[in-house]
């Protein structure tokens, strides 16, 4: 019994992985006997609708992987909130230059202003542009980090946060951290400079940052020296977003 040459299509097809032509093949080639286009315009369809939809599944996995806790983009930004920030500053940012140098973003302001707002989307953008990220609270990092110790496996455990291109630290200075949390914490900023971007949200002031690091001065400096060498603080100044119905009632 002859093998419908269709079936024998569909199942090459998902041998070799090409969903999109798998499902558009047939209806492209009537559109293409239709407008009577070449086999290579015809096949030049189903290689680019192959194509985007993996860019577009990559991109998936990437926003997957850098576990954002809500997705933020900069056009649902509230321009309008903060009592000052440097909107132009902001926007170049987007251009993602930042992460090919492997530079660093401070944002630094009060609560409720839009500094993880703005760093999340700043970690979307690079996502959607193929850039491997992965967005960490600061607490978060120092607690995974010391349960790695305590296991022994604090060095691959640290691969994770400095492997992505691009490192959004969110919280830094919200609750303090003891010498050995600073400690650790240290090793990823010192691990990732000049070799990986990182994107930090603090409500501390630069004058404020020993009393995060448990009072050591030698080990604040350290890490301010890491991320000002090669980095842009963003002051976003005003009151807090989330207390505006307070505020305005």
């Amino acid at each position: 019994m002859k093998t419908d040459p269709t079936t024998t299509l569909d199942s090459n097809l998902d041998t070799l992985r090409l969903p999109f032509i798998k499902e558009q093949c047939q209806s492209l080639a009537a559109t293409a006997a239709k407008k009577s286009l070449t086999h290579l315009d015809y096949l030049t369809q189903l290689i680019e609708g192959e194509a985007a939809l993996r860019a577009d599944r990559a991109v998936a996995r990437r926003i997957q992987a850098a576990h954002f806790p809500v997705i933020k983009t900069l056009e649902s930004f509230r321009w309008d909130w903060p009592k000052k920030i440097n909107q132009l500053q902001v926007r170049d940012l987007f251009r993602l230059q930042f992460v090919h140098d492997k530079a660093n973003v401070i944002f630094l302001g009060l609560v409720g202003l839009g500094k993880t707002h703005l760093a999340t989307a700043l970690g979307y953008a690079a996502c959607q542009q193929g850039m491997s990220v992965l967005f960490a609270n600061a607490i978060d990092v120092v607690n995974t980090l010391s349960s790695a110790q305590l296991k022994g496996t604090l060095k691959s455990e640290l691969r994770r946060y400095t492997t992505p291109m691009l490192l959004v630290l969110d919280e830094v200075g919200y609750l303090p951290i003891d010498q050995h949390g600073a400690d650790l914490l240290f090793q990823v900023i010192s691990a990732r400079y000049e070799r990986g971007s990182i994107v930090l949200t603090t409500n501390k002031a630069f004058k404020q940052w020993p009393s995060i690091f448990n009072g050591d001065s030698t080990i604040t400096s350290a890490v301010l020296d890491r991320l000002l060498h090669h980095g842009e603080v963003v002051v976003i100044e005003g009151s807090s977003f989330r207390m505006k119905d307070r505020i305005e009632s």
